[in-house]
C-alpha cells in the first residue's frame, strides 16, 4: 500500500472524487485562522501554476481561490471588484501597455 502526504488545501469535492476512483484519504477540517493560511498558500501555488501554464483554466483557478479568501476575511469578490474598478477609475487600467523606465526629480 502506497502513501502520499499532501498536506494542503484542496477543493470540496475532491475527497469524493478519490474515493470514486477506488483510493481512500485522510482529512482534516480547518480552523478558521489554518484556513486563511492555507488560503495564502494555495493563492502562491494557483499563481506558480498560472505562471507556468499561462492558461485560463489556472487563472480561473486562481480567481476561485481568490474569491475564497474574500469570503474568508469577511467580504466578497464583488467587494474586491468594487475596490478594483474604483481604483481603475482613479489610476487607470493597464490597457496602455505603459512601461515607467525612470523618473527624473528637479533638485533644489
Amino acid at each position: 500500500m502506497k502513501r502520499i502526504v499532501y498536506h494542503k488545501l484542496v477543493r470540496d469535492k475532491i475527497p469524493e472524487m478519490i474515493e470514486k476512483d477506488g483510493k481512500s484519504c485522510v482529512c482534516s477540517e480547518l480552523s478558521n485562522e489554518d484556513y486563511i493560511t492555507m488560503l495564502d498558500r494555495k493563492l502562491n501555488e494557483e499563481l506558480a501554476e498560472y505562471q507556468e501554464s499561462k492558461s485560463m483554466e489556472e487563472l480561473a483557478d486562481l480567481l476561485e481561490v481568490m474569491s475564497a479568501v474574500a469570503v474568508a476575511r469577511g467580504s466578497s469578490l464583488d467587494e474586491v471588484e468594487t475596490i478594483r474598478k474604483k481604483k481603475k477609475d482613479m489610476r487607470g487600467g493597464f490597457e496602455k501597455k505603459i512601461l515607467l523606465e525612470s523618473v527624473i526629480e528637479q533638485g533644489n
